[in-house]
């Protein structure tokens, strides 16, 4: 699994193409119900198309992020997959960063304030 503990506080997930990317996100959202108090980096440089089960998952995933009061960040979302969010209303819903460095940074410089 493309699943690590980062920090202390931060999980990084390397997202696998569908179908693989729904047995992940499970295991992450598991994870992250289990853990609760963590930011979730997400790296989509492995994906190409995003399904619609896929996004519920996400959304999921966000909602039980954002009840602990902790941050998802995507990072290194291919055009097409941006296009998906942009057509589905959810680019404003998902913080997006280009690529896991300056996501994991993001994340860090909050969490060191």
């Amino acid at each position: 699994m493309g699943i690590q503990n980062w920090s202390e506080n931060i999980v990084l997930v390397d997202l696998p193409q569908e179908p693989e990317m729904g047995d992940e996100l499970r295991a992450v959202t598991e994870i992250i119900r289990d853990r609760g108090n963590c930011d979730l980096v997400v790296d989509f440089s492995s994906v190409d198309i995003v399904t619609s089960s896929s996004l519920s998952k996400l959304l999921k995933l966000r909602k039980l992020v954002g009840d602990c009061g902790h941050r998802l960040v995507f990072c290194s979302v291919a055009p097409a997959t941006k296009g998906i969010f942009t057509v589905t209303g959810l680019d404003g819903v998902f913080e997006l960063a280009d690529d896991k460095f300056v996501a994991l940074a993001s994340l860090q410089m909050v969490g060191s304030e």
